[in-house]
């Protein structure tokens, strides 16, 4: 890893190529060597067995002349043979190791040196019972001009047929008679190993270098190409520029990295673009959620103040009530006494019916603070409006009130209390239709949200609109607009607190948006379940009011 990372090459390509060439070269380079001193090893073979077989056929071819003790032919067969020009001399030598022949006329008659290489196989004590194996004569030797000389000594046995000559005889104990030495010139050997040599090496050379050049080819188009293609985008996504991406090349490892680059740099661009949507709408969700939380706050309040406002108003209701009830018998007698005068009776009659006005907002009070448990049943809410819309369509035809429906013809019965929800529908549209004193249009339409779970009734109206510092005080007891100067109507302000707190019972939502001039939208929301269990984040009886003044 060290020798890796301290290559001269900076490139990944270079490195690979450096190393590469490297591993090619040692392993051409030992195979190479291999083979030619195989081929060498095969061409010394050959030679031995050349000369070998030569000294066989001398052997064979002078048998006959030396039984008959022919020495002068055996010698001349032997110089025509050494007259060869791979033959660089034959000699024959006896058992006592004294030249008897040789080619170099000039060595006749030595006697060689017995403790000598070519003297072992027949005078080493340690081999006297068994003929040397035929690799123990043969050796190679070089001459004074250093050329290799191919040595082989082909031993003469004693043969029964030279054992009993007449000419001369030799005793049959006496195994070796003599040797028979044969030297060749390797030089043929060596020029063809050199040939052989050269031209394994320019191979091994020409292979490194075309396999070499394929793998710099290959690199280049398969790794290099690619890989630098990754760099250069890399490169452009860390400056940020991520519409950048690779064309995939193959479906290898590098097509699949780059396929998950491109991933990478869509997944960077969406994330990216999903920052800067959150840093341009962070201040508009911050708002969203300060009002939630207002809302949230409000409703809270709101609802404990229903709760404590009712306590008081049982208590005070039922205290008033009982006085009501005797001024109301008393008063009533005395406007039917005809005994009395009839300004007095006049009066009894005025006090009669405020008296009566008094004892309806008691009834009112009373029914705000029992928040009675809704008695549900299967009912269809186009149903209950309608039979709403037939106790007001003769109010609102006398104020020129054009009232238009729309039903969703596949609206399911729901678990209502009729008689609660007929008294909310009551409510809105007689505040819709006091809305629009000088005529106008009442829209109401029903739909179920099947994803939310929910039945959703509208009831808009084009009136004048609710200004916006009343939309959050609109379902407060005893909030109403009806008594300002200039309406001409009056009102308790029990009318949407009561609303607001049957469709809370229902598990239901109302809602409200307004714009001044423009009119105003209710919206009321009952489950289409039998539960009242709302979406998480969505508690009962959600309140939402929104308004604009134009």
């Amino acid at each position: 890893m060290g020798l890796w990372m301290r290559l001269p090459c900076r490139s990944l390509a270079g490195k690979f190529t450096v190393c590469t060439s490297l591993v090619l070269l040692v392993t051409i380079a030992c195979f190479a060597y291999v083979t030619i001193e195989a081929l060498r090893g095969v061409f010394l073979e050959e030679a031995q067995d050349d000369v070998e077989t030569l000294s066989e056929i001398i052997l064979h071819t002078t048998h006959l002349q030396m039984l008959e003790d022919n020495r002068d032919v055996v010698y001349k067969m032997m110089d025509e043979v050494g007259k060869h020009k791979t033959i660089g001399r034959i000699r024959l030598l006896d058992d006592r190791g004294t030249i008897r022949y040789s080619t170099h006329a000039n060595e006749i008659g030595r006697v060689t040196d017995q403790p000598a290489d070519d003297c072992q196989d027949c005078h080493c004590p340690e081999i006297a019972e068994s003929f040397p194996p035929m690799e123990s004569r043969r050796r190679v030797i070089r001459d004074c001009s250093g050329t290799e000389i191919l040595s082989v000594t082909k031993l003469i046995e004693n043969q029964p047929a030279c054992s009993a000559a007449a000419c001369h005889v030799h005793p049959p104990e006496a195994r070796i008679l003599g040797a028979l030495e044969v030297q060749a010139s390797l030089h043929s050997v060596g020029v063809h190993a050199d040939t052989y040599r050269k031209n394994v090496l320019a191979f091994a050379v020409s292979l490194l270098l075309i396999i070499v050049g394929c793998l710099v080819w290959l690199t280049h188009h398969l790794v290099v190409s690619p890989v630098h293609s990754l760099l250069l985008h890399s490169r452009k996504v860390a400056q940020m520029e991520l519409d950048s991406h690779v064309v995939p090349t193959s479906a290898d490892e590098l097509g699949a990295l780059a396929r998950e680059f491109n991933e990478m740099t869509d997944r960077l661009r969406q994330a990216r673009s999903e920052y800067e949507q959150l840093t341009e709408t962070l201040e508009a969700k911050v708002q969203e959620r300060t009002a939630e939380i207002a809302q949230m706050h409000s409703q809270l309040v709101r609802s404990e103040k229903l709760a404590s406002l009712g306590k008081l108003v049982a208590g005070i209701a039922h205290e008033i009530n009982n006085p009501l009830a005797g001024i109301l018998m008393f008063a009533t007698l005395f406007a039917e006494d005809r005994s009395l005068p009839k300004e007095m009776r006049e009066d009894a009659r005025i006090i009669v019916r405020e008296t009566q006005r008094c004892a309806e907002i008691v009834k009112r009070l009373l029914e705000f603070s029992r928040n009675s448990i809704p008695r549900k049943k299967l009912k269809s809410l186009p149903v209950i409006m309608d039979d709403t819309l037939a106790l007001l369509e003769h109010q609102a035809a006398l104020n020129e009130i054009e009232i238009l429906r729309g039903y969703d013809p596949m609206l399911p019965e729901i678990l209502v209390d009729p008689a609660q929800i007929e008294q909310v529908f009551v409510n809105m549209v007689v505040n819709a239709c006091q809305a629009m004193p000088n005529g106008g249009r009442l829209d109401i339409a029903m739909r179920a949200d099947r994803d939310r779970h929910y039945l959703v009734t509208t009831i808009a109206d084009n009136g004048h609109g609710i200004p916006r510092e009343h939309l959050p005080k609109i379902f407060d007891p005893f909030f109403t607009t009806k008594d300002h100067p200039g309406t001409g109507l009056t009102g308790t302000g029990l009318g949407l607190s009561v609303s607001y707190g049957i469709i809370q019972n229902h598990g239901g939502r109302i809602g409200v948006v307004s714009e001044v001039g423009r009119g105003t939208v209710f919206t009321v929301e009952l489950p289409l379940a039998a539960s009242t269990m709302l979406p998480a984040g969505d508690p009962p009886g959600n309140l939402c009011v929104t308004g604009r003044n134009v």
